[in-house]
C-alpha cells in the first residue's frame, strides 16, 4: 500500500486532489498535514495531523517526522508557502517522491515580477509590470497585488494616482501591473510536461468568483499552445503548472504562472486532464500518455456541506 502525504489538506487544492486519489487510486493510504484542524480535511483522508506554519522553523522538521513515522512514499505539497520551503524536501526525499513543479520553476512561479522576467526572455509579450514603492505608474487604470504567491484574490484595480500612492505605501512587497482587456477573455492553462518532454496543455475560458473559476469551458488557441509550450521548454518544466492569461486585441498575454496543482485540478480532471495521476504515476517510474480533451466541453464548481458527527 502507498502512503501519500497531502500538505494544506484544510484548503480546496488539496481536497480535490485528495478527492481524485480516493476514487482513482482508492488502494493508496491518504494522510492530510494543516496548521490547523478547524475544516473539512479529516473528511478526505484517512488521517489528519496538525503541524506548524510553513513559515516556522518547526515545519520541515515536522513533515519530515511524518515521512519517517507513516513510511510515506510520495508528498504532494499544495500551497505557495509550502512550495517555498519544499526544497529541503526535495533534497532529502528525492525529485519523483515530492510532487512538485521543480525547485527553478517555483522559484520563478511564487514571484510575480520574476515571472515577467522570465517570460520577456523567452521573446514572448507580456503586460508591463513594475515594482511598488518609489514609482508611480502613468497608465491608469491599472492592477496592484502582492508580488509572491499566486492566486486571483487581494488583485486591486488603481484608478488613479492618489490611489496607486496609497497601495504603494500600505503595501510595499507588491506590484503594479497593466490591466488586460477584456474581462470575459481570462484564460487559465493547465501544462504538464512528462520526464521524456511531451507537452500537454489544456486551455480553459473562465470565469472566476471569490477568486476560483467557478465556470470554464475548453478552447484550443494555436498561439496559446505556442506560448505555453514555449514557457514549458524555458523552464525544462517536468510536473504540473498554471498559467494564466487573456486573450487580448493584441493577442494573447501572460500575466502569472502558478507553480502547482492548481483550483482546477478536479475539474479537468473530469474531462481528462489527469495531471495529478500523470505525476503519481512518473513518480512510480510509468510512462504516461495524454488524450485529446474535446472543445466547447464545460465545467462549474459546485459547493456542498456535511455535518461533521455523520463521520465520526
Amino acid at each position: 500500500m502507498k502512503t501519500i502525504l497531502i500538505t494544506g489538506i484544510g484548503g480546496d487544492i488539496a481536497q480535490s486532489i485528495a478527492t481524485i486519489l480516493t476514487e482513482s487510486r482508492p488502494e493508496f493510504r491518504l494522510i492530510g498535514a494543516d496548521m490547523n484542524n478547524k475544516h473539512a480535511g479529516q473528511l478526505f483522508v484517512d488521517e489528519l495531523f496538525q503541524v506548524p506554519s510553513a513559515s516556522s522553523v518547526d515545519y520541515l522538521g515536522s513533515i519530515r517526522g511524518l515521512i519517517r513515522e507513516y513510511s510515506v512514499d510520495i508528498i504532494i505539497p499544495t500551497s505557495e508557502q509550502e512550495l517555498s520551503v519544499s526544497h529541503a524536501l526535495i533534497d532529502v526525499f528525492g525529485r519523483d517522491k515530492c510532487i512538485t513543479a521543480g525547485v527553478e520553476v517555483i522559484d520563478i512561479g511564487v514571484d510575480k515580477l520574476k515571472t515577467i522576467d522570465f517570460i520577456a526572455s523567452l521573446d514572448i509579450p507580456v503586460p508591463w509590470t513594475i515594482k511598488a514603492g518609489g514609482i508611480i505608474p502613468k497608465d491608469f487604470p491599472c492592477i496592484f497585488k502582492s508580488q509572491r504567491g499566486s492566486g486571483s484574490k487581494n488583485v486591486f484595480i488603481v484608478k488613479n494616482e492618489e490611489e496607486a500612492s496609497f497601495f504603494a505605501n500600505k503595501f510595499t512587497d507588491s506590484i503594479f501591473q497593466e490591466l488586460l482587456k477584456p474581462d470575459n477573455q481570462e484564460i487559465t492553462c493547465a501544462v504538464y510536461r512528462a520526464r521524456d518532454g511531451k507537452t500537454a496543455v489544456l486551455q480553459l475560458l473562465r470565469e472566476l468568483a471569490g477568486g476560483l473559476t467557478s465556470w470554464a469551458q475548453v478552447i484550443n488557441n494555436d498561439k496559446i499552445l505556442e506560448m505555453c509550450e514555449s514557457v514549458a521548454a524555458g523552464m525544462n518544466l517536468y510536473g504540473s503548472i498554471n498559467i494564466q492569461l487573456r486573450l487580448t486585441d493584441k493577442g494573447p498575454r501572460i500575466f502569472e504562472i502558478n507553480p502547482r496543482f492548481s483550483s482546477t485540478v478536479l475539474m479537468r480532471h473530469r474531462i481528462g486532464f489527469c495531471d495529478l495521476l500523470w505525476a503519481i504515476d512518473e513518480a512510480q517510474g510509468l510512462d504516461v500518455d495524454f488524450p485529446n480533451i474535446e472543445v466547447n466541453q464545460s465545467m462549474v464548481r459546485v459547493q456542498d456541506a456535511k455535518k461533521l458527527s455523520d463521520y465520526v
